[in-house]
């Protein structure tokens, strides 16, 4: 689950339909949670309210280990030129270790040629 996907659903944004429908069988990154907390303080809320409307999130938190980062930093190399963010290359680098698609609010992923499914929210 990429972080664009939970702030589409806590938004009531186009597509968050369908990440409420997937969100408790999904996983995300600790990266990613910390991505989705990041934007809600942005967007006005307190540290708390943003870290308490999170944990109400029904999905696994994954740690960002030292194979998980090496993973995702790996894929700089692939992604450079395509305005991925350290992010978004956890979130496609956990779904190529799981094997199941990226869900994202993001169409740039669509493009890239990583051999890692990307499934779009709209």
């Amino acid at each position: 689950m990429d972080a664009s996907a939970i702030l589409a659903d806590l938004h009531g944004e186009p597509g968050g339909e369908t990440v409420r429908a997937s969100i408790e069988s999904s996983v995300i990154s600790a990266v990613n949670l910390a991505e989705v907390i990041t934007k809600l303080i942005d967007n006005g809320m307190t540290a708390e309210q943003a870290w308490s409307l999170s944990d109400q999130l029904n999905c696994e938190v994954l740690d960002a280990d030292r194979r998980r980062a090496g993973a995702a930093g790996a894929l700089h190399a692939k992604t450079r030129r395509t305005g991925v963010s350290l992010g978004d290359r956890f979130c496609l680098a956990l779904a190529e270790e799981l094997g199941v698609p990226a869900l994202t609010a993001d169409r740039r992923w669509k493009e890239l040629d990583l051999g890692i499914q990307v499934q779009l929210i709209r």
